[in-house]
């Protein structure tokens, strides 16, 4: 009995010891992330527009101006004595005599693009509802203001300080907050749990190189993961990933991912209809691979003279980078941004005979342009990047190609294994894209397959929306 009262002595200092140990690490890390912001706030500052400037830096410190979250397509409750969420949209989500109001964040423009379904639906099945939404970067703003449904209101995600996020809170006042793709932010995440505001993760997923570096921190992530309400990966693959981490078994649903329900606008960019086929199209490259696109394009050009390369670098500081090494090659090129309505020929004289390279320095487009691709070829497979989204020229039904380097999406491998997309390597790209080039039953067989692969697996936003509803009904009722 004496062992067992002394054992349960230590034990009670040990379950003090974690919640100090953890606000310790968080008092290190946000003085950190303090100093490392004073030192690279001016260069963010001044790297942005000048128009964009002042809203930027507002927002970044938390001041959300409350007019702007009143938003003129939002109808108030029809009958206030409906239930809350009915599926006509008729009842209302009203908080202390107030619109509830849904902050959804996304770092950039592959997260934006993702939770369009996810806003959409929500928008359509509950008017009444407010919704925020947040980015990082510059072009996940402009996607967002530019494809986010009517209503709702597109900020820049505060800085991660806590008297920041309380300014925030207050200006906001969010009733539940969703992030995309597993963006934790620690001092964010503690003041949601303290405020009492459930936090969901949807469209989960945790990649390779991120597993591996939170893995090296768990004694730090744990708290913060913790303290998240729902996680709704992509697989079963992130799911295992998040539980080890120390996501508890009930917490974390497998929903799929929204990618397969984000389907791009039916409408082909009309320039695209000018251009001369066979067309391969190349979306969200990275240095290094644009060289071996353009030596490929050259060579293939012997046998396909009218062959039409459209290359889209990931990032848009790259443009002009491809651009320079498209004219040392001496390739007849034009830019995306110089082709303007009424659209004309990019061709010399009117002639559409003969192929040539165009630069998509466009953001937003490249999941519409596919739909006039003969080929696709995925960006950042073909160095160690991991990949980008293959699901793009999935929903038009094209034959995709891909590099030894697609961790980033392991349903690519269901892709390969159903015939719906080839994996190769760099010496061996121009040998597929010909062999697909020569061959349109083929292009169509693998089309059919990547479309029917894509049809069966959306439906994950519907599944998503199932697991917010009830928090929404908590929040509501």
């Amino acid at each position: 009995m004496a062992f067992i009262k002394n054992s349960m002595t230590f034990s009670l200092p040990r379950a003090r010891i974690r919640p100090m140990v953890e606000m310790i690490l968080r008092l290190i890390y946000s003085f950190l992330y303090f100093i490392v912001l004073i030192f690279l706030l001016p260069f963010q500052y001044r790297k942005r527009p000048k128009g964009l400037r002042q809203r930027w830096l507002k927002e970044k410190f938390g001041f959300i101006n409350y007019e702007l979250r009143t938003f003129k397509s939002l109808q108030p409750s029809v009958n206030p004595s409906s239930p809350p969420f009915s599926k006509g949209g008729m009842g209302g989500f009203e908080c202390g005599g107030r619109r509830g109001i849904i902050w959804i964040h996304a770092v950039s423009v592959g997260e934006v693009i993702a939770s369009l379904p996810l806003l959409q639906r929500l928008k359509d099945r509950y008017p009444s509802v407010n919704l925020l939404l947040s980015t990082i970067t510059d072009t996940g703003q402009k996607v967002a203001l530019e494809k986010a449904p009517d209503g709702t209101n597109v900020i820049y995600l505060p800085f991660d300080i806590n008297f920041i996020l309380k300014r925030t809170f207050k200006n906001a006042q969010p009733n539940l907050f969703i992030t995309m793709e597993t963006e934790l932010w620690p001092n964010l995440f503690t003041a949601l749990k303290k405020r009492g505001i459930p936090s969901v993760v949807m469209n989960g997923r945790i990649s390779d190189d991120s597993f591996k570096g939170y893995k090296k921190i768990k004694f730090f992530m744990r708290g913060i993961i913790e303290g998240v309400d729902l996680f709704g990966m992509q697989d079963a693959v992130y799911a295992e990933r998040i539980k080890e981490l120390g996501a508890s078994e009930d917490k974390v649903r497998v929903l799929g991912s929204f990618k397969f329900d984000a389907a791009p606008s039916l409408n082909i960019q009309e320039w695209t209809k000018l251009v001369s086929h066979p067309v391969i199209i190349a979306g969200s490259t990275h240095r290094g691979e644009e060289e071996l696109l353009v030596s490929s394009y050259i060579e293939l050009k012997k046998d396909f003279p009218d062959l039409t390369l459209i290359v889209a670098p990931r990032h848009p500081e790259r443009f002009k980078e491809v651009e320079e090494l498209v004219k040392e090659k001496g390739l007849e090129y034009v830019k995306r941004s110089h082709l303007t309505p009424p659209y004309s020929s990019p061709y010399q004289g009117e002639d559409r005979r003969g192929g040539l390279v165009i630069i998509l320095d466009a953001v937003g487009e490249l999941a519409s342009v596919y739909g006039a691709s003969d080929v696709a070829v995925i960006g950042g497979s073909f160095i160690e990047r991991g990949g980008q989204n293959l699901l793009e020229p999935a929903f038009w039904g094209k034959p995709i190609i891909c590099g030894p380097h697609m961790e980033n999406f392991p349903f690519a491998k269901e892709f390969y294994e159903k015939g719906a997309a080839i994996e190769t390597d760099s010496p061996a790209l121009c040998e597929k894209l010909k062999e697909l080039l020569q061959s349109a039953e083929k292009r169509k067989a693998m089309g059919d397959k990547a479309k029917e692969l894509y049809n069966e697996k959306a439906g994950a936003v519907e599944r998503a929306i199932k697991e917010i509803e009830r928090y929404l009904r908590n929040e509501a009722g």
